[in-house]
């Protein structure tokens, strides 16, 4: 269960990076809208992975976390905000998942 939440506080993480991007482009009431968002999933985020931790050993979920965080928040760069996806980028994603995949494979929880 504990992996399933740090999970998803990876998921919010991405999605924290997520408003602060759209805040970034956004004007008026729109982007303070975006950045209660980045609040909001900056909040469950962190709170998430402070519950993923109070059995997971710490090290692991916080690579972990961070991980999804910045494979999400590249694939996000990519599909919401036109960024580049050369082969190098991909390759280090890819490799960057198998990290995180092994973390977990490994972890003793």
């Amino acid at each position: 269960m504990n992996w399933i939440i740090l999970i998803l506080g990876g998921f919010f993480e991405v999605g924290f990076t997520l408003c602060l991007g759209k805040a970034k482009e956004a004007v008026g009431s729109t982007m303070y809208a975006w950045y209660a968002g980045f609040v909001a999933c900056l909040f469950i985020s962190m709170y998430l992975l402070l519950k993923a931790t109070q059995t997971l050993p710490l090290g692991t979920a916080y690579a972990v976390w961070t991980g999804i965080g910045a494979v999400g928040t590249v694939l996000i760069g990519i599909l919401v905000f036109k960024e580049p996806a050369t082969f190098l980028r991909m390759f280090f994603i890819a490799t960057l998942i198998g990290s995180i995949i092994g973390l977990k494979m490994v972890s003793s929880h």
